[in-house]
C-alpha cells in the first residue's frame, strides 16, 4: 500500500466537512489520526444522512464520507482535565489540525504558541473561513456563504437565472485537499528547520485559487466575467453545449485542428473548407451561423451516439449524465477511487466512501477501517498516557472524557 505518513501522528480537532477530509487525506495515506470529539455529541456531521437507525448510532453518512480510518477519542475540551489530557497526546504528535473560528484555540489554550511549547517541531494547521488574518477572520462561514462571497454565483447560471450556488459543497471538499497539500509541505519544512510551522488554509483563499484565470484576467485587465449558463469559456460556437435527440452533449472543438477533425466526424467537410469557419477568427465573426448548423446536426442522433463517434474522432465530449450514471460507469469502477464498506448493527449497510482522488503506482487507496464510533478509542488512545483502567473510569464518570 501507498502509505508515505505511516508513523506520523496526528491530533485532529476538526469538525464537518473541510477539516475531516484533510486528515482523511492523511489517514489514507499512512497517518495515525486521533479524532478529539466532544462526549455525548461528537461531530454534527454523525446526525447527517438518510437512515435513522444509523442516525441514532451517531454514524450518520455525513459523518462516514470523510472519517474512516480514524481514531475517535472523546475528550471535553472546556476543562482543565481535558486540556491536560490534549497536552499529552500532542506531546507525542507531529500534526495538529483545527478549524475553530480564530481565537478559540487560543482561549482553550490549545493556540499554535501554546502547541509548538508541548512539541516544537509541530505541523500546526488551521483551517477557517476567512483565514486567521484580515478584517472578516473572526466571520463563521459555510460552503454556501462562501460560494456567495467569492464571486463564482454570479459567474454560474443563465443571464436570467440570476447568480446560482454550485450544486455541492465543492469549497469544503477543496479546502480538505489544500490543507492536505499544506500540512505535507509543513512536514518536510518543520523537518528542514527543525521548528515548528503553522499552516493557516481559508476557505475563500481556496475558492478564488479555484477561480485563478477568471481572477487574473480581471484584476490585469478589468474584464468580467458573465454568466454563460453551459457554454464553454472560450467562447468557440464548435463548443459548449448542445442538445441531441434525447439530451444534452458537452463538445469543445476550440482550435483549428479540432474543428477540422469535429467535422470530419460529423461528415460535413464542406463547414471545415468553408471561408466562413476557415480560422478561430472567422468562426468567431461567424459564430451565429455556425452554431445554429451545429445544432440542426446534433438534433438527429442520441448524446451517447454522438459521444461514442467523437471518441473515435478524439475530439473532446462527453453526455450530460446524472451522478447515478456515472457512478455506474465502467470507467469509475475500473479505477477504483470509490470504495464499499460493510457497517454491522441491527440492520447493516454497505456505505461507499471515496479514497484518495489519485492513484500511487498504478493503485488506488482505500479505508481499511470502518469510521470509530464516537469515543470508542478513548481508552485505548489514552491508555498510552499511562492512565490506569480505574482513572480512565473516574474521567469518564466526571465527564471529562467518554
Amino acid at each position: 500500500m501507498f502509505q508515505p505518513l505511516k508513523g506520523l501522528k496526528v491530533i485532529d480537532l476538526s469538525q464537518v466537512l473541510a477539516g475531516p477530509y484533510a486528515t482523511y487525506q492523511l489517514a489514507l495515506m499512512g497517518a495515525e489520526v486521533i479524532k478529539i470529539e466532544k462526549p455525548g455529541e461528537g461531530d454534527w456531521t454523525r446526525v447527517l444522512g438518510p437512515f435513522p437507525d444509523l442516525i441514532a448510532r451517531r454514524m450518520g453518512l455525513g459523518y462516514m464520507t470523510q472519517n474512516a480510518d480514524k481514531k475517535s477519542v472523546a475528550i471535553n475540551l472546556k476543562t482543565s482535565e481535558g486540556i491536560e489530557l490534549m497536552r499529552g497526546l500532542i506531546a507525542g504528535a507531529d500534526i495538529f489540525v483545527e478549524n475553530f473560528k480564530p481565537g478559540v484555540a487560543e482561549r482553550l489554550g490549545l493556540g499554535f504558541e501554546a502547541v509548538r511549547e508541548m512539541q516544537d517541531q509541530i505541523v500546526y494547521c488551521s483551517i477557517s473561513a476567512y483565514g486567521q488574518t484580515g478584517p472578516l477572520s473572526e466571520r463563521p462561514a459555510y460552503d454556501h456563504i462562501i460560494q456567495g462571497m467569492c464571486g463564482i454565483m454570479k459567474t454560474t447560471g443563465t443571464k436570467g437565472s440570476g447568480p446560482t450556488k454550485v450544486g455541492a459543497p465543492y469549497i469544503d471538499y477543496a479546502t480538505g485537499m489544500n490543507a492536505a497539500l499544506g500540512i505535507i509541505a509543513g512536514l518536510r519544512e518543520a523537518e528542514r528547520l527543525k521548528k515548528a510551522v503553522h499552516i493557516d488554509v481559508a476557505m475563500l483563499d481556496t475558492a478564488l485559487m479555484m477561480m485563478a484565470s477568471l481572477a487574473t484576467q480581471h484584476l490585469s485587465s478589468g474584464w468580467m466575467p458573465e454568466q454563460n449558463g453551459n457554454e464553454a469559456w472560450s467562447a468557440s460556437p464548435s463548443s459548449g453545449a448542445f442538445e441531441t435527440s434525447d439530451g444534452m452533449l458537452m463538445l469543445a472543438a476550440n482550435n483549428d485542428p479540432q474543428f477540422h477533425l469535429l467535422c470530419a466526424a460529423l461528415n460535413r467537410k464542406d463547414l471545415s473548407s468553408d471561408s466562413r469557419y476557415a480560422s478561430t477568427a472567422a468562426r468567431a465573426r461567424n459564430s451565429g451561423q455556425l452554431r445554429r448548423e451545429l445544432d440542426d446536426i446534433f438534433l438527429t442522433k442520441p448524446a451517447a451516439e454522438w459521444e461514442l463517434l467523437l471518441a473515435e474522432w478524439k475530439v473532446p465530449a462527453a453526455r450530460v449524465r446524472g451522478l447515478e450514471e456515472v457512478l455506474a460507469e465502467d470507467h469509475i469502477q475500473s479505477r477504483g477511487i470509490i470504495s464499499s464498506m460493510n457497517i454491522k448493527g441491527d440492520t447493516d449497510y454497505e456505505v461507499f466512501v471515496p479514497g484518495l482522488s489519485f492513484l500511487a503506482n498504478g493503485v488506488a487507496q482505500s479505508p481499511v477501517n470502518i469510521p470509530s464510533a464516537l469515543g470508542a478509542d478513548t481508552d485505548a488512545v489514552l491508555s498510552g498516557l499511562n492512565l490506569s483502567p480505574e482513572k480512565l473510569t473516574e474521567l469518564r464518570m466526571s465527564g471529562i472524557i467518554g
